[in-house]
């Protein structure tokens, strides 16, 4: 992708103090776009100055139309929304309304604006339901996630807007992430600093999963948001399958600490989220994987010795 494309374009990204957001707020900056970083509190994350940084309740669509009349955006990347399985449990109604609603007050503002490109990010856990069957989501996030992509497909057939779709893998990297990489690169570190000795509990070995580093898949939404085709649902994905215990074993390789780990329960095989006949889409948009799976463990590595102890968001 030529990186002059995006120069002077003005890029408003939503969810901007989260893990992906501040890995996109730092690849759009770097590529010459003027960045507005929308966040819920100014306090979260320090952001470069050059960056304009608008604090929003999304879930305000008076304070959504304010921010798209203020801003003008060329482009906009959504990445806000509520992500745990478990918290779409406790409070199901927050995370409808925060991964549906706030879509909707964001796209209705984004009328006013025909010309802007819209990258909203779901995920490849939304629920699919099956024609003639009662809706059986396994989760309310679940159920979210495919509102979201209903109400945004919907709203570019309605009125005519540009809206792609993103559903990224398993994304890795440097940062604030619960992922499971980083969660056991915690457990490295720790044993490192401390000598823990209490066993980090994994899955069956064997359980895999598709894995992309965050900058390969910000490269990809920067791809969509520039040449993706409005009302397409793209696939992010890294198209290779990776096991719990090539994770382990390669994390293990890049430290001389005793750590312990403990195996519990069956391997359960792949998710399906690398299938390789879902990535030609983006692909013949020009974009690839760049970052290696190792290079990324060690990113994370390096990024937890480096802040052991200090609390993230």
């Amino acid at each position: 992708m030529d990186g002059a494309e995006l120069t002077g374009k003005k890029v408003l990204i939503t969810g901007a103090s989260g893990f992906t957001g501040r890995h996109a707020v730092h690849y759009f900056q770097g590529a010459g776009a003027d960045v507005t970083a929308v966040v819920r509190r100014p306090d979260i994350y320090a952001f470069d100055e050059k960056v304009s940084v608008y604090v929003c309740d999304l879930n305000d669509k008076h304070q959504v139309r304010e921010l798209i009349r203020h801003v003008q955006p060329d482009y906009v990347l959504h990445l806000a929304g509520k992500n745990s399985v478990p918290d779409s449990w406790a409070n199901p109604l927050l995370v409808l309304e925060t991964n549906v609603m706030a879509v909707l007050y964001l796209l209705d503002a984004l009328r006013c604006c025909p010309d802007v490109r819209t990258v909203i990010v779901g995920s490849r856990l939304k629920y699919t339901p099956e024609p003639g069957h009662v809706p059986a989501p396994p989760h309310p996030y679940s159920l979210s996630k495919a509102l979201e992509e209903m109400v945004s497909l919907s709203w570019m057939s309605l009125f005519g807007q540009q809206i792609m779709l993103a559903e990224p893998g398993n994304l890795i990297g440097a940062g604030p992430s619960t992922g499971i990489c980083s969660l056991l690169a915690r457990h490295v570190a720790a044993c490192e600093q401390t000598g823990k000795t209490e066993a980090f509990r994994l899955s069956g070995r064997d359980n895999t999963r598709d894995f992309l580093d965050v900058r390969d898949a910000v490269r990809a939404y920067a791809v969509l948001l520039l040449h993706g085709t409005s009302g397409r649902v793209y696939p992010v994905v890294s198209g290779v399958e990776r096991s719990l215990g090539e994770i382990a074993d390669l994390l293990l390789s890049m430290t001389d600490a005793e750590v312990p780990m403990r195996w519990d329960g069956a391997s359960s095989g792949p998710d399906g989220a690398g299938k390789q006949e879902e990535l030609p889409a983006l692909r013949k948009l020009g974009w690839r994987p760049q970052i290696s799976f190792e290079d990324s463990l060690r990113d994370i590595l390096s990024d937890v010795r480096a802040h052991q102890g200090r609390i993230t968001e």
